[in-house]
């Protein structure tokens, strides 16, 4: 995942072919080849995806459109805490939106499915958002500071590779994307459990450092959908008989 970078949704039903019948100058019925079901329904899962994709790009651009209206009065520096959170934050929900659209894609439970589909809009109306405070501040997008260098001792925060809290490795990723049905779900489970559990560390460090109003409102929005999401995704694997990571 590159540092300078939500479901509410059945599975398509297929449509049931009609059975047509035409009559023949001798008067016999012939009946019409059936058209494919499974390709009907694949025709109708790509155009489901493709209407996501563009509420996701719809919904980036509205959180920018919000995160413009911050007032630039006394605003952070380069190296605040509010900079790095909206950087790293930014990030971190990337690959949020990446994995809740596999999820969304390739699941199967559609609850589950669903749940992936509100993560990856939401968290991408908030990159919107966060992306729209930095232009505001005057501030670049990225930085070539280490992740996690806005919290006070923050390089015991990442993982022993580097990675910012909960994000999944490039193998996770890539386990998820050639992943489907009910191993897709528990495994979207098991990587966005975590997740959500290192970005609330995130979220927590920046409560105890800000005063911006704007910056805790849109955390505490942050932790509250996290958390949630957290105990629904516990039930889950305990029902299918599986553990967090």
């Amino acid at each position: 995942m590159s540092r300078s970078s939500r479901a509410s949704s059945a599975d398509t039903d297929a449509v049931p072919a009609e059975e047509a019948f035409d009559e023949s100058p001798s008067g016999v019925e012939v009946e019409e080849p059936k058209r494919s079901t499974n390709a009907a329904g694949r025709r109708g899962r790509r155009i489901s995806m493709i209407a996501a994709v563009v509420v996701l790009l719809v919904g980036m651009g509205l959180g920018y459109a919000a995160g413009r209206l911050t007032p630039v009065l006394t605003a952070p520096g380069d190296d605040s805490a509010e900079a790095g959170f909206a950087r790293d934050m930014t990030v971190h929900h990337g690959q949020a939106v990446h994995m809740g659209m596999v999820e969304y894609d390739r699941g199967q439970d559609s609850t589950l499915r669903r749940m992936a589909y509100d993560i990856a809009t939401s968290q991408e109306y908030q990159i919107g958002v966060m992306e729209g405070w930095l232009r505001e501040w005057r501030l670049p997008l990225t930085t070539d500071r280490p992740p996690m260098a806005w919290v006070p001792n923050g390089q015991s925060m990442l993982q022993p590779d580097g990675r910012m809290p909960g994000l999944a490795s490039k193998d996770e990723l890539t386990k998820l994307e050639n992943s489907s049905g009910k191993d897709a779900d528990i495994l979207f489970c098991q990587l966005m459990l975590r997740h959500h559990l290192g970005g609330i560390h995130m979220i927590d460090a920046v409560l105890q450092t800000t005063d911006d109003d704007q910056v805790r409102e849109l955390a505490e929005q942050m932790r509250n959908a996290q958390q949630g999401e957290i105990e629904a995704m516990r039930e889950m694997l305990k029902a299918w008989g599986a553990q967090p990571l």
